[in-house]
């Protein structure tokens, strides 16, 4: 076996060396949040922090660890109050029993529920008009479970068939985005969408499409990592989608993959980006969605809220 130091090992020593010292210097401790506060923390930062469940999810895909204490889970091994839940995770032998028992376990823990990711629920811009309304009602058993366990929000994907021109692509999915709005009303729950591939990644259509649904119950997920498709072959300007995605947002996702030394992301300017949240006035839930390789989720988890931590006091 080689002596010498990998990458993958140096990172993840180092990693582990910063997110302990940060957490001996800056305990998140009950006695750092703020009473009574959720997602806090940390008692300077101008925004809540809350964990995406897809951090964990080679973790609840393989069984390691038990996605029905998820809430649990994210307070007492990550000191964080509050929870965004993906759908996926669930979708086998699902009933509202299980939202029952998520809203046990939340309550039990004093963790607040933000949100569900909702995926594999067709596309609201399907070009059949029977499969994108097939689409609409697949989210309602989410919206149900949404509002059962106290949430804002779901998180859907504005998808169409990608063949078509960009304003058919449009104007289908504001109908099927609308016709879903219409019904999270009845719940008095929002319906977001995330840049999720497609022209969903497009920053300029994301807009049109916000405008061109006009309704009240609409909004948006801004994701640091989900502007562009590599996948796809095309690239779009990060920080120009997310400065037009702000004043949509109803929760922004603070995707990270990388970390050098120092604690910093790497991969992207993680403190413009979040200077342009905090300039859009943003004040609600920023979560933690870590997707890297070179370091353990855990780690990687622990890093990006130290770094939000650390933002939220400066900025």
């Amino acid at each position: 076996m080689s002596t010498h130091p990998t990458r993958r090992n140096f990172l993840t020593k180092s990693a582990l060396g910063l997110a302990a010292a940060s957490l001996a210097g800056r305990s998140l401790s009950a006695a750092h949040h703020k009473s009574g506060d959720h997602g806090h923390a940390h008692a300077d930062t101008w925004f809540d922090i809350s964990l995406a469940q897809w951090s964990l999810n080679k973790d609840f895909w393989s069984g390691k660890r038990d996605k029905m204490r998820f809430a649990e889970i994210t307070k007492r091994e990550f000191g964080v109050n509050a929870v965004e839940y993906v759908n996926q995770f669930y979708l086998e032998g699902f009933t509202q029993s299980v939202t029952k028992e998520l809203k046990k376990v939340s309550d039990g823990e004093g963790v607040k529920n933000v949100l569900i990711m909702c995926d594999r629920c067709g596309r609201l811009g399907d070009p059949d008009a029977n499969e994108q309304t097939a689409a609409v009602e697949a989210h309602i058993p989410w919206l149900e479970a949404a509002k059962t366990l106290g949430c804002h929000a779901i998180r859907v994907n504005a998808h169409s068939e990608k063949s078509e021109s960009y304003g058919t692509q449009l104007d289908r999915t504001a109908d099927g985005l609308r016709r879903l709005c219409e019904i999270g009303d009845d719940y008095g729950l929002h319906v977001i969408v995330e840049p999720h591939g497609g022209l969903s990644s497009n920053g300029a259509w994301l807009v049109a499409l916000m405008d061109l649904v006009g309704h009240p119950r609409v909004g948006m997920l801004p994701d640091f990592g989900n502007y562009g498709s590599k996948r796809e072959g095309w690239t779009y300007d990060i920080y120009r989608g997310t400065a037009q995605s702000m004043p949509y947002a109803k929760g922004v996702s603070a995707k990270t993959h990388h970390f050098d030394a120092n604690g910093e992301e790497s991969t992207v300017d993680f403190r413009r980006l979040m200077q342009i949240v905090k300039d859009a006035g943003f004040t609600g839930y920023v979560d933690i969605e870590y997707e890297g390789q070179d370091i353990d989720p855990d780690t990687g988890i622990k890093l990006t809220r130290d770094l939000l931590v650390k933002l939220g006091g400066r900025l």
